[in-house]
């Protein structure tokens, strides 16, 4: 484990990117680390001039090079004059297996078993017992909001319990992308490489996102190979399973394939009763059984949106006084009820989503630039905003520099002949989709 000394050399180095060495030489000089725990990084100078200087200038800075070093979200303590004896007296080291800031409920012990997950919730559990020997890589593949996360977190703490000297690393597809293009701006790629090819534990969640990305594969690439040999455990979720990712590398795919590909399926009614149930007690709520078998019935799409609907049950009952019968579960949670149609998107979100998939300006798709990439990036958003939305043609030409209908029609029409006759295109529309509907998960 890094020492908070260690962890004070390697932020200051980062920040030096975006402050001059005079700066960091003057209020930083005579700061030294004093604490790094689960969650908080605590850090001392004996001025309480420079404490406040600090604070009100440069904790964005410190919090910000926190998170590229650990791929988490720290609150940052600065003690000045006086303050530190106080501290180190009043600190007592606390290990309740939260070293992931806001994940201390998603456990093995807190995870709904039923015949949907019981493959992927027993190999996840062998992994994490016994990490790096069993099952290595694991690939869990299901549609969204069916507990794969949970199992992620929850293989990380069961190891950081088992194992508390053990680097576990925990980060989205998108986010290794994103932290790589910003890497190789700023000429940091060999920092980059070590942050994450020295992890004992490497869990990726929606590794999806990295297929059809060349620079982001091939790091992956030497990533997987140098955590794979030097005996890690590697731990991949994703919407599909690898031989479905067509824009991924076939030396990727094998490797994804290597050890044991799970899925999880959508919950069976028993299952979605016991998650209900579950998800009630630790809310302090006791549902009738009428109510129980309401939920079960109605809401059926995923975990995440039957927590959710609970949620929401216990927010109605506490603002409105009123006790929980059939009657005000259907009041609470009508909009829940609704067809998947009801809930659109905006076009700006799907704009978003395409100009974050291709890399390109928002000014760029939505203006004139008539390049390859930029010029199929907007057929295809005009494509989404058509098929996801209610607007009409002219419309949508209204979000494009007021294109005429016909403009979007045809990129409509040349999007579909695409879909039918490259995989690649299909594939991407595929990933968009799901990009642009996780905006609206609950």
């Amino acid at each position: 484990m890094n020492s908070p000394a260690d962890v004070w050399a390697k932020i200051l180095s980062l920040m030096e990117a975006d402050m001059t060495a005079t700066t960091i030489n003057t209020w930083f000089d005579d700061a030294k680390a004093v604490s790094l725990d689960a969650n908080r990084f605590v850090l001392h100078t004996p001025s309480n001039f420079k404490r406040d200087i600090i604070l009100s200038r440069y904790l964005p800075s410190i919090k910000k090079a926190l998170h590229e070093l650990f791929s988490s979200e720290f609150d940052v303590v600065v003690l000045g004059e006086g303050e530190l004896q106080e501290f180190t007296e009043t600190a007592k080291p606390v290990d309740d297996g939260s070293f992931m800031p806001g994940t201390e409920d998603y456990t093995f012990e807190r995870f709904v078993v039923g015949s949907s997950n019981k493959f992927a919730h027993a190999a996840a559990l062998a992994v994490a017992e016994n990490p790096a020997h069993s099952y290595n890589p694991l690939f869990i593949y299901g549609e969204s909001g069916l507990g794969k996360t949970h199992l992620l977190y929850a293989i990380a703490h069961r190891i950081h319990q088992n194992h508390p000297d053990f680097r576990v690393i925990y980060l989205k597809g998108d986010t290794f992308t994103n932290e790589l293009v910003q890497a190789i701006r700023e000429g940091r790629n060999e920092e980059f490489r070590e942050k994450y090819r020295s992890a004992d534990v490497f869990l990726m969640d929606d590794v999806q996102f990295i297929a059809g990305r060349e620079s982001t594969q091939e790091e992956m690439f030497h990533t997987f190979n140098t955590l794979y040999e030097a005996g890690r455990q590697i731990v991949f979720t994703a919407d599909r399973p690898p031989k479905e990712m067509l824009r991924l590398d076939d030396r990727l795919r094998t490797r994804f394939e290597w050890g044991l590909p799970v899925d999880i399926q959508p919950p069976d009614y028993e299952t979605r009763v016991a998650i209900i149930k579950n998800k009630a007690i630790r809310r302090g709520m006791n549902l009738p059984e009428p109510v129980l078998q309401y939920i079960a019935d109605n809401i059926t799409s995923n975990v995440r949106q039957i927590e959710g609907t609970v949620n929401k049950i216990l927010a109605f009952q506490e603002l409105m006084g009123e006790s929980v019968d059939v009657d005000t579960v259907i009041r609470a949670v009508r909009d829940m009820c609704k067809d998947k149609a009801d809930f659109l998107p905006s076009p700006d979100v799907i704009i978003e989503e395409v100009c974050k998939f291709y890399n390109i300006e928002n000014d760029a798709l939505r203006g004139q630039g008539r390049t390859k990439d930029t010029a199929l990036a907007r057929q295809i958003a005009m494509y989404q905003i058509r098929r996801m939305t209610n607007l009409s043609l002219k419309e949508i030409g209204k979000e494009f520099e007021g294109r005429d209908h016909t403009t979007v029609m045809h990129s409509i029409d040349r999007v579909e002949k695409l879909m039918k006759t490259n995989p690649e295109v299909a594939e991407i529309i595929k990933d968009l989709n799901s990009n642009i509907n996780a905006r609206y998960d609950n």
